[in-house]
């Protein structure tokens, strides 16, 4: 439990930044959660007058103050759209800590997070050994999507159609790299992130095939751990600290041009949320964040914005149609949004066709589709019916996790497209020269 007199302390901080709320509702016309349930505790807006009586709350019913708090995907859609510019995602984010740091974190939510999560070589461990078992209670669902699904009724994967982990990960294909660039070029630090190792690792030997291509120097210390936002979703700023820490310690011991990653949500996470929590580091710790989230780069920005990667004018596109879903964290928290769909038109091979609402919230949500996979699954069929609609035989996208969501969708239906992260389709251009 937290000590009282830093609870206060929270509690003030969080006053400050909840005055800018107008409670114009702007947040209620872009909410994904909202269009499903139409309540008003769902969306921003009511949060945030909620927590406006987080201290009185929180004593009469923390565990209620918390379930509406933590009944949000993270999505963002709210603060881009927000004309006060509130900083949703801080506020929640702080405030999921300061009930957590009340109430206590679950005796589950503790195994996971401080006993997994924030030991790396453990999680590791555990989940090769459960990668080489997995056969016994799953079955493949979808050749073409690579999906399985349970034998038989397992609580925690229900009716998902799901992506099984890899059998080698891509921390044991290749546990570490530290190549120089080709003359007068750029060396990145490079960061997967957790589903590309565990479960995408032909994904990272993408880029570093794409890298290796554009004579890219790769520096991908030994070791990564989780960039942290699972831990503090569910408001434990105890393992988040301990992740960020050992993370910011590993690329200090290099120098380099930009941090790249192919996770959406990581490139979020490192560029946008470790600098908004100072409070929680040393001072030191502060201004290498800052430095590190300065040069942080998905990696479809970093090709084109940097590399200048795209379509030579004189290409015209002549193959399948392959249409792009938006991720959240991509396009809403950094602006990133042509840059896929330049690397998409680099490949002749792929007509690029735009879906409706194809920046609408998949339904994912991370830890979200676990606690609340009815209402994830609603929300994303709208994306998988926009997807079937466009008419595409591909969907590309540039985070795993929405990967993981739109297979699921789109396999339980019996749907036979691909899903490919964009560098992939980038890539495949490569192999033509």
């Amino acid at each position: 439990m937290a000590d009282i007199q830093e609870l206060y302390r929270l509690l003030k901080e969080l006053e400050d930044q909840l005055a800018a709320c107008m409670k114009c509702g702007m947040c209620q016309a872009v909410c994904p959660l909202y269009a499903e349930t139409g309540k008003e505790t769902d969306v921003a807006r009511g949060k945030i007058a909620l927590l406006e009586f987080l201290a009185s709350q929180m004593l009469r019913d923390p565990k209620g103050v918390k379930d509406r708090l933590d009944k949000c995907l993270l999505c963002g859609s709210c603060a881009a759209n927000c004309p006060s510019g509130v900083k949703v995602l801080d506020i929640f984010l702080k405030a999921r800590a300061i009930i957590t740091g009340y109430q206590g974190l679950s005796r589950p939510k503790k195994i996971i997070f401080r006993g997994m999560l924030a030991n790396p070589g453990f999680l590791n461990k555990l989940l090769s050994l459960a990668a080489r078992f997995q056969g016994l209670f799953s079955r493949q669902a979808s050749q073409t999507l690579g999906s399985s699904c349970a034998r038989f009724k397992i609580p925690l994967l229900g009716n998902r159609h799901f992506v099984p982990l890899a059998q080698t990960p891509w921390h044991r294909l290749t546990p570490s790299l530290n190549t120089e660039p080709g003359s007068g070029k750029l060396k990145v630090a490079f960061f997967p992130g957790c589903l590309t190792d565990k479960i995408f690792p032909g994904l990272a030997k993408t880029a570093v095939k794409v890298f290796n291509h554009h004579q890219v120097g790769i520096f991908m210390p030994e070791g990564q751990a989780c960039c942290g936002i699972p831990a503090l979703a569910s408001g434990d700023k105890e393992t988040f600290i301990k992740l960020v820490t050992r993370n910011m310690a590993l690329f200090s011991k290099q120098s380099f041009d930009y941090l790249v990653t192919p996770c959406a949500t990581c490139t979020s996470t490192i560029k946008k949320v470790w600098p908004m929590l100072p409070e929680y580091f040393s001072r030191e710790t502060n201004e290498a964040i800052q430095k590190l989230a300065g040069v942080t780069l998905d990696i479809s920005a970093f090709l084109v914005d940097c590399l200048g990667a795209g379509p030579e004018q004189s290409r015209k596109a002549r193959g399948k149609p392959v249409t792009y879903h938006d991720p959240c964290h991509l396009k809403k928290s950094l602006d990133v949004s042509e840059q896929p769909r330049q690397l998409i038109r680099s490949n002749p091979d792929y007509n690029l066709i735009e879906m409706i609402e194809s920046d609408s919230c998949c339904g994912m949500g991370g830890s979200f589709n676990l606690a609340h996979y009815d209402l994830s699954r609603r929300i994303g069929k709208k994306k998988k019916q926009n997807i079937i609609d466009s008419r595409a035989e591909t969907v590309a996208t540039g985070c795993p996790a929405c990967m993981l969501q739109i297979i699921d969708l789109l396999s339980q239906e019996g749907h036979d497209l691909e899903v490919k992260h964009t560098l992939e389709i980038y890539a495949e251009a490569l192999d033509r020269e």
